[in-house]
């Protein structure tokens, strides 16, 4: 008996890459922010590059706390996401070169979000990870936390509460 060859690892990368892609380019606010995603392997670090609109106090200058809120929760929906993405990917039983925008599979929605604001966020690239603290179902609990310049000096972190869409619909 013979086992069928396996993918070659650029033909899993552009999928995987597709996937996020598609899944990323399915939120305008994503663009409207310039939001990035790096990924390595299953791990995913948001990118939210400067600029003048991220801006919300001009004299210091520091980053608007709202747009950081935003950054921090877009992170934890994405790695959401990504992860129910993931397993359905790597399981055989989605075919990421049909994900596209129109198609995707619905997000988890924000049941709450506390964000702790450590210090004011400078005028440059802001960096995000999310953990996943536990994944049902129906219920997810996420923590997120963003740096700038150096991992260990944190400018923000927060805790999220999502429901899970009914992978039924």
């Amino acid at each position: 008996m013979t086992r069928p060859k396996p993918e070659s690892v650029q033909v899993v990368k552009q999928r995987r890459d597709a996937a996020l892609r598609a899944l990323v380019n399915g939120v305008p606010y994503i663009q409207f922010l310039g939001v990035e995603f790096d990924r390595r392997g299953d791990e995913l670090t948001a990118v939210l590059p400067f600029s003048d609109k991220v801006i919300g106090n001009p004299l210091l200058p520091a980053l608007h706390g709202g747009c950081t809120a935003a950054f921090l929760e877009i992170t934890a929906i994405i790695e959401l996401a990504w992860a129910s993405l993931w397993e359905e990917m790597e399981a055989g039983r989605l075919d990421p070169t049909t994900l596209h925008p129109t198609h995707l599979p619905r997000l988890p929605k924000t049941i709450d979000f506390t964000v702790d604001y450590l210090r004011s966020g400078l005028p440059r690239d802001a960096y995000a990870r999310a953990r996943i603290n536990r994944l049902g179902r129906r219920y997810a609990s996420v923590h997120v936390e963003a740096w700038q310049d150096n991992r260990s000096r944190l400018f923000a972190q927060a805790t999220g509460h999502f429901l899970m869409p009914d992978p039924d619909e």
